[in-house]
């Protein structure tokens, strides 16, 4: 073999979903088939190379290599790991590629010398990333990431103190459970309600609704109209007579009839139907100028 055989130089290649590199060496130190290797063997070829690992600096090509071998042998342990989040609505690669940062991780804070198995090491970390992942990405508004984490220790307070308390607690006890003002509390209970958002289109809960939510919006509500025309006509009923307003008022308010209204002012019932009369065109008059 040549030196020139010998020499190292980099190659891309792939791990699941995520690019890295490994660099060519000679034949003597490439790894196995990976793929071909049993349970067994695996484990035995992983604790090889964690201490192998531990002798090489890192940033090294060799360092790559050994490390990249070590997360092809354990990628496993992240579809093990992804498997439990598949009901959610992230692409299964997205969480793959985020649990693969994870396995790295503990592949580099992995100490061989401990009386402790890798995939029992290296879980924790790799399902810890993928939750991270979820918590900063699954918020239909962003948050700041102490309240995140705030709403995160409010739902476990929430179940502790009802298990003993059997009743949903007070702001006050939680804002002792935590060691926080109830303020903060109630902070952290506003930001939980940007979790999850509607849909427009989901069908309401109530039987006597008419349909999803964005039907029953945007409709056009008279009401306003009539707000409009009581406030125009405010001024417009000002400036009428007093006799005129005490008509009106009699009418439309107290729903007398016209000869209710002549036997309380005194006047038939003619004159009143006049006066109103004279009043309401008025008024409309008034209106038709304004608009």
């Amino acid at each position: 073999m040549t030196s020139s055989d010998q020499s190292t130089s980099t190659t891309s290649t792939t791990i699941g979903t995520a690019p890295y590199e490994t660099p060519s060496v000679g034949t003597a130190e490439l790894a196995p088939d990976l793929a071909e290797l049993s349970t067994g063997e695996s484990r035995e070829l992983s604790r090889s190379l964690f201490l192998r690992l531990r002798s090489l600096e890192e940033g090294t090509p060799e360092f790559s290599y050994v490390r990249n071998t070590l997360v092809e042998l354990n990628l496993a342990l992240v579809w093990f790991a992804a498997r439990r989040f598949r009901s959610r609505s992230e692409p299964m690669e997205d969480i793959v590629q985020v649990g693969t940062v994870g396995l790295i991780k503990a592949i580099n804070r992995f100490d061989p010398e401990r009386e402790v198995e890798f995939p029992t090491f290296a879980l924790p970390t790799i399902t810890g990333e993928i939750k991270r992942f979820f918590r900063d990405t699954s918020w239909a508004v962003r948050v700041p990431r102490r309240l995140q984490e705030l709403r995160l220790s409010l739902a476990r307070a929430v179940d502790e103190l009802e298990q003993g308390l059997d009743r949903q607690p007070t702001t006050a006890e939680l804002s002792e459970r935590l060691g926080i003002s109830e303020a903060e509390v109630v902070e952290g209970q506003s930001a939980a309600n940007a979790y999850t958002a509607g849909s427009l289109d989901a069908a309401a809960d109530s039987e006597s609704a008419e349909g999803p939510l964005s039907r029953r919006l945007g409709y056009e509500d008279r009401r306003f109209e009539g707000v409009d025309n009581l406030e125009s006509l405010k001024p417009l009923v000002a400036e009428l007579p007093e006799r005129d307003r005490t008509i009106l008022s009699l009418r439309f308010v107290g729903d007398l009839t016209q000869s209710e209204i002549g036997a309380e002012l005194g006047i038939s019932q003619m004159h009143v139907s006049r006066l109103l009369n004279h009043a309401l065109a008025t008024l409309r008059t008034g209106l038709m100028a304004d608009s």
